[in-house]
């Protein structure tokens, strides 16, 4: 189970900062994320 739920979070993980990544600086300003803060952000989502 572990396994499982592991890979999961991982692939949350990556489809958070691939999403985010594609946002330009202002969309993401306007979220209130710096560039430099998205893996951040996506470590927090899982």
């Amino acid at each position: 189970m572990n396994l499982i739920r592991n890979y999961r979070n991982w692939r949350r993980y990556r489809n958070t900062v691939s999403e985010l990544s594609r946002l330009s600086n202002r969309e993401l300003n306007d979220l209130g994320i710096g560039r430099s803060d998205i893996h951040y952000v996506a470590r927090k989502a899982v």
